[in-house]
């Protein structure tokens, strides 16, 4: 009697990367049932039948054709086919630990010293191909569990690929640190470049059972720090880094002097700008003062003038004739005529420059600048008109003795005993108050002659 099965599953551990069905006859029409993370093959004298992939499957002869040849009648007419069923688990195996069996010998270019090293970290693995993995390590045996492939829990190197993995990181660590020029001492930082490159190599060889690694990590690297050549190692590699830090600070340094002389050197020169702008601004200020201060002053008494009814022409004049009255022929610097006319000199010659000497406006000084020019510019008939008024001033209370030509005032001479001359009859005023200058014939109102200085002669 053959026992036949109606259904055809599996269910079992997550670890189980490949399970054998325990029963081989199944009755057609039976249902495949195929787990997401599963495939299952059906085997016949170690040929593979078919493949399914995660669903449910009713079992005819249409989608399993072989299984024809292989039929054979069971009890009640019953059509039964034998195979062997293999669930291959597609789950991704995680966290799977490795590690070196012994030290690896690495030499340093650097140094020139040799350390030993040792490596560990794990893994993740799944199957990529279950015909693959069936033919290649499954076989005739009941299945494969992880620990099988690993030897992870079981005794040392009892694992499938524990000797390919140890084998791999031993041979292509060395190379792998030589090739990226890392160094030993910060191996930590870079381990990640090794989990690149020792996976890749790892996967090309596993791609021939039907597996893979997505992830394999270096989690660790076991340094020899009790070897003499480890310790001189590190030794070098401090003294350079301590020096290079150094070179660096002085650099840092050096570079932070020139730059505060560079800001000092330009601070300083602003300052100086700065006070420079403030001294010249201070002196216009002080200049523009002086100037708006005279320009006030001046436009005050051309004002003054203006209202009293004379400009500055008649104010010159009349300073002239009293300079020359006070000093006149008896007095004054040097004696004489001679030194009043020096005096009526000077002081012309500073009225009529003192519109130059002094920064006013033209429009406050027009008036007075122009008088002024005229006055200095008519210079030697002032001198004449002044010496002709004195004159005329001096005869009117003084007479010259004809014997030894002493100027004098009295009645008699004092020297010879001349008596003085009787004065001569002053001419009638005229009836409008007008009078001739004897120096230069203008017929004039005012009490001195506006072009000579010459006083006006008392009646």
């Amino acid at each position: 009697m053959v026992e036949a099965i109606s259904v055809i599953k599996y269910e079992g551990s997550n670890d189980v990367l490949a399970h054998k069905h325990e029963k081989e006859d199944f009755t057609i029409g039976s249902q495949l049932i195929v787990h997401e993370t599963q495939e299952a093959l059906f085997f016949r004298d170690g040929k593979i039948f078919d493949q399914f992939k995660a669903g449910r499957h009713t079992l005819v002869t249409n989608n399993i054709p072989k299984v024809r040849d292989y039929m054979k009648l069971g009890t009640g007419g019953i059509n039964v086919f034998h195979c062997e069923v293999y669930f291959i688990n597609m789950v991704t195996q995680m966290g799977i630990r490795w590690g070196t069996d012994s030290k690896v010998r690495l030499f340093d270019p650097a140094s020139g010293l040799h350390v030993e090293i040792g490596a560990s970290g794990n893994f993740n693995m799944r199957v990529t191909d279950s015909a693959k993995l069936i033919l290649k390590l499954v076989g005739t045996t009941d299945g494969l569990i992880q620990s099988d492939v690993t030897g992870e829990g079981k005794s040392y190197g009892t694992g499938m690929f524990r000797a390919l993995i140890i084998n791999k990181v031993k041979a292509n660590l060395a190379r792998i640190i030589k090739e990226q020029n890392l160094n030993i001492l910060e191996i930590d930082a870079y381990l990640d470049v090794l989990s690149s490159a020792l996976m890749v190599d790892i996967n090309t060889t596993l791609d021939e059972y039907g597996l893979t690694m997505p992830e394999f990590y270096v989690t660790s690297i076991a340094t020899p720090d009790d070897d003499p050549n480890f310790i001189r190692l590190k030794q070098q590699f401090a003294d350079k880094t301590l020096k290079v830090r150094e070179e660096e600070v002085k650099k840092a340094e050096a570079e932070a002097a020139q730059q505060r002389k560079i800001v000092e050197a330009q601070t300083e020169a602003q300052l100086k700008a700065v006070s420079a702008q403030g001294e010249a601004e201070a002196l216009r200020i002080k200049a523009q003062a002086e100037a708006d201060a005279y320009k006030m002053q001046a436009e005050a008494e051309a004002q003054e003038m203006q209202m009293k009814g004379y400009t500055y022409r008649d104010e010159t004049a009349r300073q002239v004739g009293l300079e020359a009255m006070q000093n006149g022929i008896t007095g004054g610097s040097g004696g004489g005529a001679g030194g009043a006319i020096g005096d009526v000199a000077s002081l012309g010659v500073t009225l009529g420059a003192m519109g130059g000497v002094i920064n006013m406006t033209k429009d406050a000084m027009a008036p007075i600048m122009g008088e002024s020019q005229q006055v200095g510019q008519g210079f030697g008939n002032v001198v004449a008109g002044a010496a002709a008024g004195s004159a005329a001033a001096a005869v009117a209370g003084a007479w010259n003795c004809p014997s030894c030509g002493k100027t004098l005032t009295s009645k008699f001479c004092p020297d010879c005993g001349t008596t003085a001359p009787a004065p001569a009859p002053a001419p009638a005023a005229p009836a409008d108050g007008s009078w001739t200058c004897p120096s230069c014939g203008k017929k004039l109102t005012s009490g001195f002659c506006p072009d000579c200085g010459t006083a006006r002669p008392t009646e």
